[in-house]
């Protein structure tokens, strides 16, 4: 049994939030992994990418949630295994989340999400592929010989490796 060396670990602020990891209960999210995604986006500039090509044909003064905070929110939630939108009803008040957006407020609803996902246009589905291609170039150190295109999303063997 490993010894526990810290009754606390922190790991910054938020306002007047404090993000830390200990064994005491509270706010408890099994995410961890968010303030790294976090990082990593930041790194990467994905989700900041993709808000820029997108349309938001919003009106500017009625903005609660930015495009950029959107995309980010629906990311990192797909990215821990939250795949549907109506899970964003429940995460949107998660402190982790929140924390990983820098938000101390509740975030985007399902019904947000489903107003982005269904007014999205070809084009924006273009520019989005286009990001996407962009980001998969730069993180090669060269070309591959290779690329596959696996448009199969099942992992079924019958359709082959």
């Amino acid at each position: 049994m490993p010894k526990r060396t810290a009754e606390t670990i922190e790991f910054g602020r938020l306002g007047r939030r404090v993000i830390e990891a200990n064994f005491s209960g509270g706010a408890v999210s099994s995410d961890g992994g968010l303030r790294l995604l976090r990082q990593v986006d930041q790194y990467l500039g994905l989700s900041k990418a993709v808000a820029e090509v997108l349309t938001d044909p919003r009106d500017p003064e009625r903005i609660v949630h930015s495009l950029r905070d959107l995309v980010a929110q629906r990311l990192y939630g797909l990215c821990c295994g939250y795949e549907d939108l109506n899970d964003h009803d429940r995460l949107r008040h998660d402190p982790l989340l929140q924390t990983a957006l820098g938000k101390v407020t509740a975030l985007a609803s399902s019904l947000t999400f489903s107003r982005l996902e269904t007014r999205a246009t070809r084009a924006d589905v273009v520019a989005l592929n286009r990001v996407l291609l962009e980001q998969f170039i730069a993180g090669q150190s060269r070309a591959p010989r290779e690329l596959i295109l696996d448009v199969d999303a099942s992992d079924v063997p019958l359709h082959g490796g």
